[in-house]
């Protein structure tokens, strides 16, 4: 897939400024115990003021069928679908919510990132898909059952991990009224950006990664209980520039200053 670059500069022909590049972006959201009603739309609004259009469904085979037919720059995955077959607490609501990918859908996804497309994967797409191995493969770390978990959501504190990296640029620590994953089945200290704690914890968690799958771009941000997770002035551009970042846009014009706007 090609990527797309900022252009800058005055047009030959016009004398004005060229329009700035916008990715495509599908959006994958829904499911249980989440307000993603609330928060996709903003997640989404986040998304364009930064210069990229997404497409927001909660029907995941159906969106994935056209992602297949046709490539986007970004894929976005804030949604809670899992197969709940693990213990008897989501018995309940399995009828309903319990989820297995297609091999149509995994296919999809694999499609979409051998092309060069990008992946967001935000909060809850760690708990998504969970008898499909592959997805473990392209986050790098995972939610696993009777391991994983997180203190109730409250104040977290956040911090650079790294000493430099374009996707941060100069981001201070923060805090923000979330949940901090931890425990967590894979590597997610490779690649780590940022890392966080609930303000009563000892341990630091990482809940900001990047990593590349054969072409891909990859980002993995844990963070992201709600719509003020999204609206949130650190929290809210670091999300914005990871999705530049995962679809190939430049960084210049997502800043981290809450006071700027780039809309």
């Amino acid at each position: 897939m090609r990527r797309r670059e900022r252009t800058t500069g005055v047009s030959a022909k016009t004398g004005t400024a060229p329009t700035r590049p916008r990715a495509r972006n599908l959006l994958l959201t829904g499911g249980f115990g989440h307000p993603f009603d609330t928060a996709a739309p903003a997640l989404a609004a986040l998304l364009a003021a930064g210069g990229i259009d997404s497409r927001v469904s909660d029907d995941i085979e159906g969106a994935l069928a056209m992602l297949a037919a046709e490539p986007l720059d970004l894929l976005t995955v804030y949604a809670l679908r899992w197969t709940m077959s693990t213990g008897d607490k989501y018995a309940p609501h399995r009828e309903r919510w319990g989820f297995s990918l297609s091999p149509r859908g995994r296919a999809a996804i694999e499609g979409h990132l051998a092309r060069g497309g990008g992946l967001l994967a935000l909060h809850t797409a760690l708990i998504c898909f969970d008898d499909w191995p592959a997805w473990k493969d392209m986050l790098g770390a995972v939610w696993a059952w009777g391991r994983s978990g997180h203190p109730p959501r409250g104040d977290v504190d956040v911090r650079p991990c790294v000493s430099a990296h374009p996707l941060l640029g100069d981001v201070p620590a923060f805090t923000l009224h979330d949940e901090v994953y931890g425990n967590l089945d894979g590597d997610a200290h490779a690649g780590a950006l940022l890392q966080a704690r609930a303000r009563a914890a000892a341990e630091w968690h990482p809940v900001l990664w990047t990593r590349r799958h054969g072409p891909a771009r990859v980002v993995v941000d844990a963070l992201g209980h709600d719509a003020s997770a999204f609206t949130h002035p650190v929290h809210g551009a670091i999300v914005a520039r990871a999705a530049r970042w995962a679809a190939g846009l430049d960084l210049e014009s997502a800043s981290l200053d809450p006071a700027r706007s780039d809309a």
